[in-house]
């Protein structure tokens, strides 16, 4: 699409919202006029990690990106044309897609998937004044990069908390462990905030042990965390790592409960660590037991469409798209990046999947979390 039809298109979305009266200041579709009709169409680009070692969060939030643009498509109100790019994972490599969306002139970024990613591409989406939602970023300072950088995935200091007080009102543990990896910079965010809450809770810390991705033997340090003797052993780290270390727990009669970050919450855990992933506990915006029309409509279409149950990848990806475009209809432009970026920033009580968002003065997302436990290869809610 070239620049002179670009801006065509974004003064026709301008003038059809003027008419009907669209604009405003929430994010809910049905009292903000998002349904309104908007001329024309966006140019999305999505970044995530579609190969490699952590791709099955990002061919996760693929599928959950992909239903919800050809919903919008086949809505016949708006039209998205999407541009999938994938970083293997690698800064160098987000970078390099960055650079290239920015000046392909993209409406809005979504993503990149991995907090370590961010932190090379932020100062530069920035920069260009982009429009960037992230839909699975949880590290601390993310949102601190500029005004234009959004996120709906929760930050582990607000998850966290959550996952410790209701887990240990739940289980009534006194000492914990902790496991996490050093060289991720999500899971070393996630561990500082750990030690804080553990601190605030009056929780013991008997036993700190680290390892690096991608390592695949864990015995030494369950070693010393099985000498240490506590009530419940948090593992900060990827389904990976998170997997193997669960069966190797589990292996040498380790059966305390664990407590585990975001990145625990895939079905790929399950799925590698077997029956080791019972009496595991995370917190989570999406669950499959929501009561609610929308997130049951979209189960139910999305198990459809793929064959299997949407996890939480899917599920925040899927409201990432939809936020966007209701931001988008609300400014009633597709190209002025500032107009996008406060349509966003005032976004209020957004109805998705996952609950109803908002966002806070940080730019991240105000959202309900529950409680899961893994139990029989299932992720079910806990009742508190």
């Amino acid at each position: 699409m070239n620049r002179h039809l670009i801006r065509k298109i974004g003064m026709a979305s301008m003038a059809a919202v003027m008419i009907l009266g669209a604009a405003g200041c929430g994010g809910n579709a049905a009292k903000s006029g998002a349904d309104s009709k908007t001329a024309g169409g966006a140019d999305i680009g999505f970044v995530a990690v579609l190969s490699g070692g952590a791709a099955a969060y990002g061919q996760s939030q693929k599928q959950g990106i992909d239903m919800a643009v050809d919903e919008i498509n086949k809505s016949g109100d708006f039209k998205i044309n999407l541009d999938t790019e994938d970083t293997k994972g690698e800064p160098t490599q987000a970078i390099s897609v960055i650079k290239k969306m920015i000046n392909d002139k993209k409406s809005v970024v979504i993503g990149p998937m991995l907090s370590g990613e961010m932190k090379a591409v932020g100062p530069i989406l920035q920069q260009a004044q982009m429009p960037t939602l992230g839909i699975s970023l949880t590290a601390e300072g993310i949102t601190d990069m500029g005004d234009y950088i959004f996120r709906n995935s929760v930050p582990e200091s607000m998850n966290i908390p959550q996952t410790i007080s209701k887990s240990r009102k739940l289980l009534g543990y006194q000492k914990v462990a902790i496991l996490y990896s050093n060289n991720n910079e999500q899971l070393v965010s996630a561990f500082r905030t750990y030690q804080e809450v553990c601190k605030k809770e009056g929780i013991d810390v008997v036993d700190i042990e680290s390892f690096a991705d991608k390592d695949s033997d864990f015995s030494a340090q369950l070693t010393k965390i099985q000498a240490s003797n506590p009530d419940a052993i948090i593992v900060d780290a990827l389904y990976q790592e998170g997997a193997l270390i669960l069966k190797k727990a589990r292996e040498m009669g380790m059966n305390q409960p664990v407590i585990g970050n975001n990145g625990f919450v895939s079905p790929q855990l399950i799925k590698q660590a077997g029956a080791a992933a019972d009496n595991v506990y995370v917190s989570s915006m999406w669950s499959l037991t929501r009561d609610d029309p929308k997130t049951q409509k979209f189960i139910k279409d999305f198990k459809e469409r793929y064959g299997h149950d949407p996890d939480q990848f899917a599920a925040s990806a899927y409201d990432g798209v939809y936020m966007v475009v209701d931001a988008m209809k609300r400014a009633g432009t597709t190209t002025d990046h500032k107009k996008i970026r406060d349509a966003m920033a005032s976004m209020k009580d957004f109805h998705g999947v996952c609950g109803n968002f908002s966002f806070n003065s940080k730019r991240d997302p105000v959202v309900d979390l529950v409680l899961l436990k893994i139990e029989n290869g299932q992720f079910n809610e806990v009742k508190m």
